[in-house]
């Protein structure tokens, strides 16, 4: 079975994160990925940065992932500082 922990190794491996929280149930995550990789990049090249990250694990083993994908600087204002 995949795991939260699994998921966030794999993102880990190929994505350097500032903050990354991964939640799930086995079939179903939510991924909170704080990377300096996506500034610049719009919503969707930061997905296929974590997607590829994942690489054939998500076509494979993961059937849905929600992300939410922060710059350093977007992560500190949403927190307040």
């Amino acid at each position: 079975m995949v795991t939260p922990e699994s998921i966030r190794l794999s993102i880990e491996g190929g994505l350097a994160c500032e903050h990354l929280d991964v939640r799930g149930d086995g079939h179903h995550f939510d991924a909170l990925v704080v990377s300096a990789a996506f500034a610049g990049l719009s919503r969707v090249k930061r997905h296929q940065l974590v997607y590829a990250a994942l690489g054939d694990r998500m076509r494979e083993e993961v059937h849905a992932l929600s992300m939410q994908t922060l710059t350093p600087a977007e992560w500190a204002e949403r927190r307040g500082g």
